[in-house]
Formats: C-alpha cells, sequence, structure tokens
C-alpha cells in the first residue's frame, strides 16, 4: 500500500510540478506559497508576460545569470498580490533554495517558513532567513514517490 505524503511531501510535490512549467533551460524551479495548508499562490520560472521564452530564443545572461527570467518565487508572490491573497505567516515550497534577492522578498513579504528540496549555492538565503527568524526545512522527497527526474531539480539557476 502506498504512503499517503504528509503535507510538506504533499505541497513540495505541487512545487515541482509548478516547475514543469518553467521555460528557463538554465533552471526549473516551482514555488508554492501555502497558509492554513491551503495553496494561495504557484509560480515557476519564466519570462515577463509578452517577452519571449528563453528555451524559444536563448537566455540573456549578465553575469551568468538569466535576466530574461523571473524566479519561481516573484511570480507566486506577484500571484498573490495580483489576486489579493495575503502571505503573511504562509510557508514557501520551493524545489530550488531561493536566490538572495527571492529571500529578501520572502522575508519583506512576511513568509514564516522555507521548505525546500535542493540546495542552491551563492546565495545569503540562509543569512537573511536566520535574521528574520524564518525557519528553512530541506525536505528529502522519496524518489520512488514521485515520478519525476530529480535530478532537474538540482542545475544552476
Amino acid at each position: 500500500m502506498n504512503k499517503r505524503p504528509d503535507w510538506d511531501e504533499y505541497f513540495l510535490k505541487l512545487a515541482m510540478l509548478a516547475s514543469e512549467r518553467a521555460t528557463c533551460p538554465r533552471m526549473h524551479c516551482g514555488c508554492v506559497l501555502v497558509r492554513d495548508k491551503n495553496v494561495i499562490a504557484t509560480g515557476y520560472n519564466g519570462s515577463i508576460p509578452g517577452d519571449d521564452h528563453c528555451e524559444d530564443v536563448g537566455c540573456l545572461l549578465v553575469d551568468n545569470h538569466c535576466v530574461r527570467t523571473v524566479h519561481a518565487e516573484m511570480n507566486a508572490l506577484v500571484q498573490a498580490a495580483r489576486r489579493g491573497h495575503a502571505v503573511e505567516g504562509a510557508i514557501a515550497y520551493v524545489t530550488n533554495m531561493p536566490c538572495t534577492t527571492c529571500a529578501k522578498a520572502f522575508v519583506t513579504a512576511g513568509i514564516r517558513r522555507v521548505v525546500v528540496f535542493s540546495d542552491y549555492h551563492d546565495t545569503l538565503a540562509t543569512q537573511f532567513f536566520a535574521k528574520a527568524g524564518i525557519k528553512i526545512d530541506k525536505h528529502n522527497v522519496p524518489p520512488t514517490t514521485i515520478k519525476y527526474n530529480l535530478k532537474d531539480y538540482s542545475s544552476v539557476r
């Protein structure tokens, strides 16, 4: 009999599913914002509305970072704002450790906990989260319970 996923595993799997919509080949990242065990917004990394997608025209790199792409975390925060959903006190489920900029946005928005699947190098997120009292949990989703290629979630943004 299959084990029923706990809440963290469930929402992290939703973030992994959201990441499949990503349009930047350098990283497929997904984010789900949850409050009171309810999804309030999702996001994945992709171009701004109306712009070309990296997968179609290539990445727009500045200092080895794609600047055409809006990160999953920012897209989730923006979707929540556009729909009038407050995120203060919410939990963010993200496939990868947020970059420094997304971490600052989470702190400012009042996110209280971040659950990630894989690490991301070259970020100050851990330091900013610690100063803000935001708990970070790394959750290892059992690979036998998902049908994703887990290596897709550990590449460089």
